[in-house]
């Protein structure tokens, strides 16, 4: 692939990109355009330099300008990491979320730059203008407030706004008033989702996953719920909430004779919390809980920031015996160094790694570099998105030991999770535990 540009000098900046629409606008009312932000970049530049940091961004509007050559589109810079790109025709909310989705595929392939890799995550507003009398300002305007959106989605990383969208729409509103109504009366609710050993397929734990069971809509993922309590500030109450329920879950277990480990996400307010510790010890008390039937799990993106604050409160959270595992490892931009900080004792392979493993042999080597990471860190190593047999097998051939996904099971209630415990499975030709086809083949 031929670069368009040698330098990123030769992109247009934001006023030279503001005139190009203008001028486009003018000739043809029926636009769009996608504003895309490089997700984490600033931890790049400050761990590599920025050189090198340059020659990524380079790499980075290379591959679109090749990604969207086929439209006619028009590509700009329009600050240190956030990429305009314009495009002719009038395009639907649909076909703009394509684009961003062909976009994040696409950028699964990792980057080179210098001697290192990277795999680019974006955030992405888009807007789509049909107005005759639409300016190229009011038009760039809306596609900033799409991205500010999709910033804040963080479970949705695409933004769509027409011209004329309020930002907050009344539903969004609902749901705020709503989550204050759920942990009132008792509407939320803790799924367990196994995890299995992949060579016995005996369960081993379980990872403590948040639903809403909303009187209207049915049950609700955590998206749309955390988002509505990120919107609410109620996320620390909320937090706590999850973290009391997992262990009210672990004394039901203990109770039926079930020694299981269970995880919990938690929330970055929580790891900044100076009071964390004291309610882990609090909640072990009041449910009879051994702390190393629990675990805590926090993302890759909250482990990189590294403070001295998150690395001691980490150390007095193992020092109880709880363990702490990286979720979605892998995912985004990894800034390595924070490993040799944190003492962990899981690695969670982001799933998409996992899912893919047919599709490229950079997945596979991602999962191999990060069962070597573990060894070096004397962790584990878990793999999670496994839906067929095949990903099964070339996991084990790797030497994985654990893993979670809709081979085994769905994320099920208390009741069911128990059950599936004494059940066996019948996975393949290997014969274990076994769940039922529904949770085999459906999430």
């Amino acid at each position: 692939m031929k670069p368009v540009h040698d330098s990123l000098r030769t992109l247009p900046n934001r006023h030279v990109f503001l005139a190009l629409i203008d001028k486009m606008l003018k000739k043809n009312p029926h636009h769009s355009m996608l504003l895309i932000d490089v997700v984490r970049f600033s931890d790049v530049s400050s761990s590599f330099g920025y050189e090198l940091g340059d020659e990524l961004l380079l790499n980075i509007a290379n591959r679109i300008c090749y990604l969207f050559a086929g439209h006619d589109a028009h590509l700009g810079r329009i600050s240190g990491d956030i990429f305009g790109l314009v495009i002719p025709g009038k395009f639907s909310q649909v076909q703009l979320q394509r684009f961003y989705i062909h976009l994040i595929d696409h950028f699964k392939t990792p980057i080179a730059a210098g001697d290192h890799s990277f795999i680019a995550d974006f955030n992405v507003g888009g807007v789509s203008s049909e107005e005759s009398t639409v300016d190229a300002s009011q038009f760039f305007t809306r596609v900033e407030s799409a991205l500010k959106q999709a910033k804040q989605n963080r479970y949705d990383n695409f933004c769509y706004m027409s011209l004329f969208d309020k930002t907050d729409n009344s539903r969004s509103i609902t749901l705020k008033a709503d989550l204050k109504r759920a942990l009132a009366h008792n509407e939320l609710e803790i799924y367990y989702q196994p995890k299995v050993n992949l060579h016995t397929l005996q369960i081993t734990g379980a990872e403590c996953l948040l639903r809403w069971n909303h009187p209207l809509d049915g049950i609700l993922f955590p998206g749309a719920l955390i988002e509505a309590a990120e919107s609410y500030n109620m996320m620390h109450e909320m937090g706590y909430w999850v973290l009391e329920a997992a262990f009210k879950g672990a004394q039901q277990l203990t109770a039926a004779n079930i020694h299981l480990k269970l995880s919990v996400n938690m929330s970055p307010t929580q790891l900044y919390d100076p009071h964390f510790v004291d309610h882990l010890a609090r909640f072990a008390r009041i449910y009879a809980v051994d702390l190393k039937q629990i675990e805590i799990e926090l993302t890759e993106d909250v482990a990189l920031s590294n403070s001295f604050g998150v690395t001691t409160q980490l150390k007095q959270i193992r020092a109880l015996g709880v363990s702490v595992a990286i979720d979605d490892f892998g995912k985004g931009y990894s800034n390595l160094a924070y490993m040799r900080n944190i003492e962990l004792d899981t690695i969670k392979v982001d799933k998409t790694f996992v899912m893919e493993l047919g599709e490229s042999p950079i997945n596979r080597a991602v999962i191999e570099a990060s069962k070597l990471i573990a060894t070096a860190a004397n962790c584990e190593v878990i793999a999670e998105g496994i839906e067929n047999i095949h990903q099964l097998h070339v996991l084990r051939e790797i030497g994985i030991v654990e893993g979670q996904g809709f081979l085994f099971s769905r994320a099920v209630p208390l009741p069911e999770f128990m059950a599936l415990t004494q059940q066996d499975f019948i996975v393949g030709n290997s014969h274990a535990r076994r769940t039922d086809t529904d949770n085999k083949l459906h999430g």
